[in-house]
């Protein structure tokens, strides 16, 4: 009885890790860029007391083994990297990627993280960063005298000077992507960083190698659906339900034997 113990706890404890990225889920689903994600679960190891196979009498063997499994565990959060619904908001530094592109931001160490979060602003010296402060790299500075500012669907950023009737270029912004996305360490801030199993970016310019255009004045909502995350929870907390019912039934069993008599 112990081990269907021990094996109902596994699942638990599987499923409140669900039921965790599920709330992580929902609580962002309001945050600009958000990718959903799931966790993946893989049986443990077996107890095999036959063999598919073994012999059972002379000519004969077992068409199939006896083994008893000890539960699930947690593998993987694969994060979904498919494009939200686009927001007009108008405000000529909202950007968003209509493709597989991550704007590049510069951290203040210099190392370069990426996001999907195009709600940039414009800092006091203006530069374009984003909420935090963070750079938009390449640079992109905004002059005192500029009056309107274009991104093209291309990275081209231009503006229009007092005084001037022709706009003026004053920088591109470049794309990343990578070749296994899900790989990326999400590391908060709506930022994520390269890893090993990532890859290395693949740096370019907006509408060219699959990259994606940029939307001026849009923003990306999240990917998240509350409809379907509300039937995960469902599923989650009614597995979580059953397998604490099988500890109670097995403490039950447990009860039944300490209670026999000769």
């Amino acid at each position: 009885m112990i081990k269907a113990m021990r094996t109902a706890a596994s699942g638990m404890v599987a499923q409140q890790m669900n039921v965790d990225n599920i709330a992580n889920n929902l609580s962002n689903v309001n945050t600009t860029g958000f990718k959903k994600s799931k966790i993946e679960f893989q049986d443990v190891l077996y107890q095999n007391f036959r063999k598919a196979g073994t012999a059972t009498a002379i000519g004969t063997a077992a068409p199939t083994g006896l083994d008893i499994g000890y539960g699930t565990r947690a593998v993987a959060t694969v994060r979904e990297f498919s494009v939200g619904n686009l927001q007009m908001t108008g405000n000529p530094l909202d950007m968003a990627i209509s493709g597989d592109g991550f704007f590049q931001i510069q951290m203040p160490d210099g190392t370069i993280s990426y996001t999907r979060d195009g709600a940039f602003k414009a800092s006091a010296e203006g530069r374009v960063v984003t909420s935090d402060g963070f750079f938009l790299f390449p640079e992109i500075t905004i002059p005192e005298d500029a009056t309107s500012v274009a991104v093209s669907i291309d990275g081209d950023v231009s503006v229009l000077l007092v005084g001037n009737d022709e706009p003026q270029s004053i920088g591109r912004i470049e794309l990343a992507r990578f070749i296994n996305p899900a790989g990326l360490a999400a590391v908060g801030h709506n930022l994520y960083n390269p890893t090993s199993a990532s890859g290395s970016p693949i740096i370019g310019e907006p509408t060219q190698d699959g990259l994606g255009k940029i939307d001026q004045g849009y923003l990306e909502l999240s990917n998240v659906d509350v409809v379907d995350e509300m039937v995960n929870m469902i599923v989650a907390q009614r597995a979580y339900e059953i397998n604490s019912k099988v500890i109670q039934t097995s403490e039950d069993m447990t009860q039944i034997v300490n209670n026999l008599k000769r």
